[in-house]
């Protein structure tokens, strides 16, 4: 079999190290370089041509999922898979949106790694099976909402954007760096939105705008 090019992103210095060790056993498959975030990874592609990315989800500077979408944009040949720890039903389906061809987990055997390296690259889907059972879930539960009206947002489009950081896991100050606005004015925007939806912490104002189709 022809070499296979990788490229690796990920922040985390011990699971990059776990997974070139994976790829180590594989005389086919060459690392070519590895980036820290999303954004290196660009860069380093406009300098090194590679057939397959394995792309972490949460990484600082730019995130997994957007820079798959930049990337398949970019060079919509080269095939990503995204390499987590991360189950959540919305970072699947948006990852698969912006373009991946898979999503695996980080505690794979190193012989799934490899399979799953394989079957993207001959145009096949790859995905750890727990992460398969929570993609169709997530399908047949978006699907079954779909036949429902959503609520009104009561919310304005700022608390709005400022809950979707919440879910998204960003801390006050990352979210007020995002949205170049002060972090006491996120959290003048947290109090709105707790007082709007009655409730008196994150968890249950996210319930409440996920049950209502907000977010």
């Amino acid at each position: 079999m022809n070499t296979v090019r990788i490229a690796i992103a990920e922040d985390n210095t011990l699971a990059l190290k776990s997974i070139k060790n994976k790829l180590s056993a594989y005389n086919n498959i060459k690392i070519e370089f590895h980036s820290f975030n999303g954004r290196d990874m660009i860069y380093q592609l406009s300098k090194n041509e590679v057939d397959l990315i394995l792309m972490d989800i949460e990484m600082p500077v730019m995130d997994g999922i957007t820079a798959t979408a930049e990337i398949k944009q970019i060079y919509p040949l080269v095939k990503i898979l995204m390499l987590t720890t991360f189950d959540d039903d919305d970072k699947i389906f948006n990852a698969i949106l912006a373009g991946a061809s898979g999503y695996i987990l980080k505690d794979e055997k190193a012989e799934n790694v490899y399979n799953f390296i394989i079957s993207a690259l001959e145009g096949g889907g790859s995905m750890s099976s727990v992460i398969a059972l929570k993609a169709i879930q997530y399908i047949r539960n978006t699907m079954k909402s779909g036949k429902e009206t959503a609520e009104e947002n009561i919310l304005s489009g700022r608390e709005t954007e400022i809950l979707m950081e919440i879910k998204n896991g960003l801390t006050y100050r990352e979210i007020a760096k995002r949205l170049n606005i002060s972090e006491g004015t996120v959290r003048k925007h947290i109090e709105n939105i707790y007082e709007k939806l009655q409730v008196n912490n994150k968890i249950g104002a996210l319930n409440v705008a996920k049950e209502k189709r907000w977010i």
